[in-house]
């Protein structure tokens, strides 16, 4: 089969090598779309040599997360990908928009449920849950936000700004759901999220953009005990005391779980999305039974 490897510099090499095959748990997919993230831009090393990583494969009617920094990614005519990270598409999701789907909704998926501890889309919250989405028009934050509505949780504070027409599209104003532009500057940001709280404390951000500063304009604006998940490692001495601040990595998915846990992230990735698949409707080889 034909692979590409990238380099820091971009540019591209085409390369034969033979077709990978699958271990027990894994799935070989046949590659019609592949997802890229920027992070690769940021982490690309000098060899190239896992440009495969944070990358998603689709085939057929299945999109799926190819482990990071493992070999057989989606920049091959064939991928691998772990069978608990696959999820069937529907009728009306193309290649493309199935693209944007399994890296960001991990992510959201184990911010909110395993750092935030927020309730979950089949036990939905029943009381007034104030939830700060610092770049609601980003991939992972538009997730998180949808994730956030299935769960009931309100309000919605969503920090945006040229995105704001589409993260529209996704709170309920109703609910008391509410976009703040992060170009105002970030008194302007503070001041928002404490105002759109209307006196309820907020205890849980999400912070998506990780970057300028973002996560400590919510962690001066979090009512203590206040827990934020960031996206990018950060300087976790620049919030208050008794502001807890949480990496989420969506590649734990593929790690034993922390100490502590009762439920592991790759669980959780499997209940946020199920694979409903079958062999006679899609192209994949499955690997020997684990």
């Amino acid at each position: 089969m034909k692979e590409a490897i990238v380099d820091k510099i971009v540019s591209v090499i085409i390369r034969d090598v033979d077709i990978p095959t699958p271990e027990p748990g894994q799935v070989l997919i046949r590659v019609v779309v592949s997802g890229t993230n920027p992070k690769e831009g940021l982490e690309m090393p000098q060899n190239g040599d896992r440009t495969l990583s944070l990358t998603k494969e689709m085939i057929s009617q299945v999109a799926a997360f190819h482990e990071m920094g493992s070999p057989h990614g989606s920049c091959g005519e064939y991928a691998i990908a772990w069978e608990y990270t696959i999820f069937h598409l529907t009728e009306k999701t193309s290649f493309e928009e199935a693209a944007t789907i399994p890296l960001a909704a991990m992510t959201a998926a184990l911010g909110l449920c395993q750092a935030l501890r927020l309730p979950l889309p089949w036990s939905p919250g029943d009381k007034p849950t104030p939830l700060v989405v610092y770049g609601g028009a980003s991939a992972v934050g538009a997730f998180a936000i949808k994730f956030a509505q299935l769960s009931n949780i309100h309000p919605i504070i969503a920090v945006a700004g040229n995105g704001a027409p589409f993260v529209e599209t996704l709170i309920n104003r109703e609910k008391g759901d509410t976009i703040i532009d992060y170009r105002e500057g970030d008194d302007a940001v503070y001041s928002g999220i404490k105002a759109a709280s209307k006196e309820t404390p907020i205890h849980h951000a999400y912070d998506a953009v990780s970057e300028k500063g973002s996560y400590v304009t919510l962690g001066a604006a979090l009512d203590a005990p206040g827990k934020i998940t960031v996206v990018l490692p950060v300087e976790t001495g620049k919030v208050k005391e008794h502001i807890s601040i949480h990496w989420t990595m969506v590649g734990s998915v593929h790690m034993p779980p922390a100490e502590g846990q009762t439920l592991g992230d790759k669980r959780v990735c499997g209940c946020f999305l199920p694979i409903h698949w079958s062999r006679s409707r899609t192209e994949m080889v499955l690997g020997p039974p684990m």
